[in-house]
């Protein structure tokens, strides 16, 4: 029997392709004013978090391309990119395949604990498979509504700059 959290990760990275799908990559840079980051970085969040809190902590090989843990770990932001940035079609194909990986990967692991529990930057101890895979729906929900908002504001045309692929 499936896991419902293969259900819901699918449900939700269904959501978050289906906002930016028709997004090009100049639209993909804009920074709105009061936002730190763009729709491709929050993408390549989503993208590197969910490598990590998948298959990291339970010692299995993660698929982070070169050179992302620098553009898109937590703590970074697209005005510190000196490297140059994946394409958004790029972003999206590894989005698209994620979910699909992790589910074969760990769908009989899910109970298992992880060797070293971790704690999350709000407060929540993890430590079972289910439990990250569980906190990874939490944390692409709200990177998915920041991609709306950044999308919303674009639309609207209000004020917002453009990190350019350096």
């Amino acid at each position: 029997m499936e896991n419902y959290i293969f259900k819901q990760l699918r449900f939700v990275r269904d959501n978050t392709i289906g906002h930016v799908a028709e997004i090009n990559d100049e639209i993909s840079l804009s920074i709105p004013e009061g936002f730190n980051n763009n729709i491709k970085w929050n993408l390549g969040h989503i993208y590197v978090v969910q490598e990590i809190f998948a298959f990291h902590f339970i010692g299995e090989e993660m698929k982070i391309p070169d050179q992302f843990t620098e553009l898109f770990s937590p703590g970074t932001k697209p005005s510190d990119w000196a490297e140059e940035v994946p394409p958004i079609h790029e972003l999206i194909l590894l989005l698209e395949n994620q979910v699909r990986r992790i589910e074969q990967a760990l769908r009989f692991r899910m109970k298992e604990d992880v060797e070293q529990p971790y704690t999350t930057s709000t407060g929540l101890t993890l430590s079972t498979v289910e439990e990250f895979l569980s906190f990874c729906l939490y944390h692409e929900g709200m990177h998915f509504d920041a991609i709306k908002s950044i999308k919303r504001i674009i639309q609207s045309g209000r004020k917002s700059e453009v990190f350019r692929d350096k």
